[in-house]
């Protein structure tokens, strides 16, 4: 009767799947409503991400808790409950897009619709054809395929039998870097064309921020953070995570004093400014990432910015990044800063002179010490 009253999660997972002498992996995550969106997860190699996924698609069996999607129980171990995937209304895509060599575009889109009318299967993989601007190729087979074109064959056999939820795992792994790029915007837009929920799998940031509306922080087999993904990659809530999100200067310091909602701290031998954490208590990490800082030549501070944070500093590396370069600061605590290659050489840097680095007091986010 109460599920009546409050309506439940489109889907709400909160299972483990235990290894017996290996680690426990978390599938704990919600998606709030049907329809359009993008829940990430993500972490680095070996953090868990593809075995959540499996057990969202019945490819893993939980040992412990359960996982219900639409109302309906896809999975409950207290119950002895496990549909089989093929059972759970959903599309899979894995990492090796597993395209039958044999097989034309349009027999590989409709391999899995056999139980509809030859008409209706025509049908059916013409819709994908046009969707996924495959209609010149549906004659060819995989192996004739640039790898962004059996990344689309491979999502349209996914989408074939119109699930209610879609899970991809590294959906543009296999892809070299530039089609990576080149193609996010526009798995973006097909997925938001879809309407669908979708659970992805990476470990790219830039994947991640570009096609994701939650984000599931997993480590070492856990969930350690989920929410909003602008939410979760801007406040991290411990150091780990703030570590696994790339956030490149994670270093412990004090809360001095605050006044007039601006905190005071003291990190190795410097002092910088942050806005009023509120409540942290004293003793806290420090997070600050690299595209935040700003580097000025000369190690006197000078007067030319309005950011609160100015402090001298000397470079003691300089890492070429393609169109960027990391610089590693020595400022009275380890700091780095990313710039373009531009102003690198528009400055003149070079590895051991004095520079200011140059950021705002809002750009220091601060982690209770616990």
């Amino acid at each position: 009767m109460d599920a009546h009253l409050t309506p439940s999660p489109q889907l709400l997972a909160d299972a483990e799947r235990r290894y017996r002498g290996g680690p426990t992996v978390e599938a704990r995550f919600d998606i709030p409503e049907p329809g359009f969106s993008v829940t990430v997860l993500f972490g680095p190699s070996g953090s868990g991400k593809t075995t959540a996924l499996r057990l969202l698609a019945g490819l893993e069996r939980a040992d412990r808790g359960s996982i219900r999607f639409g109302g309906a129980t896809w999975s409950d171990a207290a119950r002895g409950l496990h549909c089989p995937p093929q059972a759970r209304n959903l599309g899979f895509l894995p990492q090796a897009y597993s395209l039958f060599p044999h097989l034309s575009v349009s027999a590989n889109l409709g391999y899995g619709l056999a139980s509809l009318s030859a008409r209706e299967r025509r049908a059916r993989v013409d819709e994908l054809l046009a969707l996924l601007d495959l209609r010149d190729l549906e004659a060819r087979h995989p192996g004739e395929l640039s790898g962004g074109q059996q990344q689309r064959v491979a999502l349209g056999r996914a989408l074939a039998r119109k699930p209610a939820l879609l899970l991809l795992d590294e959906p543009l792994s296999a892809l070299d870097r530039p089609s990576q790029v080149r193609l996010r915007k526009e798995l973006r837009s097909l997925l938001r064309t879809l309407d669908i929920p979708t659970v992805l799998v990476t470990h790219d940031r830039a994947e991640a921020l570009q096609l994701g509306d939650r984000l599931v922080v997993m480590d070492q087999g856990r969930v350690c953070q989920c929410g909003d993904i602008q939410q979760v990659f801007d406040r991290p809530t411990d150091p780990a995570v703030a570590t696994i999100l790339g956030v490149e200067t994670v270093v412990r310091g004090r809360i001095e004093s605050i006044v007039g909602g601006m905190a005071t701290l003291s990190v190795g031998s410097a002092r910088i400014f942050a806005a009023d954490p509120g409540g942290l208590g004293w003793e806290v990490f420090i997070c600050i990432r690299g595209e935040d800082v700003a580097v000025e030549r000369g190690s006197t501070p000078g007067s030319g910015s309005t950011a609160r944070n100015r402090l001298p500093a000397r470079i003691t590396a300089l890492n070429p990044e393609g169109s960027l370069v990391r610089l590693s600061l020595d400022c009275g605590f380890p700091l780095e800063s990313l710039v373009t290659r531009q102003a690198c050489a528009d400055l003149g840097l070079s590895e051991g002179d004095g520079v200011c680095a140059v950021l705002k007091a809002a750009a220091v986010h601060l982690i209770p010490h616990d």
